[in-house]
């Protein structure tokens, strides 16, 4: 694995390109007011994201990371919570700083990227166009492409597939444990964003091979490292 001129490069969604955490939060909080339940507020919702939207939907009924609601009230929530995000799922997300400019210097450097997120495709596609970054991504593979999520490898080696390039040749780019879990399973590089959520955690504790303050640092860490 190496950082040195990757063939391709893929990027996660949320906590690295879009905080999107505002639309989620409030989201949650609608859903969680529908079930005649406590709201849970942006700061748990902020440590509950980054598994996809079902895990983040049983955080909040449980308001617990590990916990696991009755499967009815699981079931009503998550259709609440799904009507709900469709409607607000790009109202209140934004670019981190950096990034419209660190894609940019990507592609002049003619560099293929791809996004791989645990996001469910129906929310997927909408957020990019709506943050206009969608037409930087020659694949997209969202959290319901495949039966596998991150931190599983398969979403990652999918992308590799798709791009015809072999997983040293590849580089992963994202903000969590499960972005870093995912890469080292697959083969590929990876380097981290210093802000995103990781559940509250210092990423720099899972050990990428680089941590970045934006994304506009990447072209010349690659070329620091070729």
């Amino acid at each position: 694995m190496t950082l040195q001129a990757p063939k391709m490069i893929l990027i996660d969604l949320d906590g690295t390109l879009v905080d999107s955490v505002p639309d989620l939060a409030f989201s949650v909080d609608r859903m969680m007011e529908r079930l005649d339940m406590p709201v849970r507020g942006e700061a748990k919702v902020r440590n509950w994201v980054g598994n996809g939207v079902e895990r983040l939907v049983k955080r909040a009924l449980t308001n617990n990371l590990d916990g696991e609601p009755e499967p009815a009230l699981y079931e009503r929530a998550l259709a609440a919570f799904t009507e709900i995000y469709r409607e607000n799922n790009a109202k209140r997300s934004h670019l981190y700083p950096g990034v419209r400019e660190g894609l940019e210097a990507l592609a002049r450097d003619d560099v293929r990227i791809g996004c791989v997120t645990n996001k469910p495709a129906r929310f997927t596609a909408p957020l990019l166009r709506a943050m206009d970054i969608d037409r930087y991504f020659e694949v997209v593979v969202a959290g319901d492409t495949l039966p596998q999520k991150k931190p599983d490898p398969a979403p990652l080696l999918f992308a590799a597939e798709q791009f015809d390039v072999a997983p040293e040749d590849a580089l992963m780019v994202g903000d969590s444990r499960s972005d870093v879990t995912a890469a080292r399973a697959a083969g590929f590089a990876i380097v981290c964003v210093s802000y995103g959520y990781n559940h509250g955690g210092d990423i720099r504790e899972q050990r990428p091979d680089a941590v970045i303050d934006s994304l506009t640092e990447l072209p010349d860490l690659m070329a620091r490292t070729a």
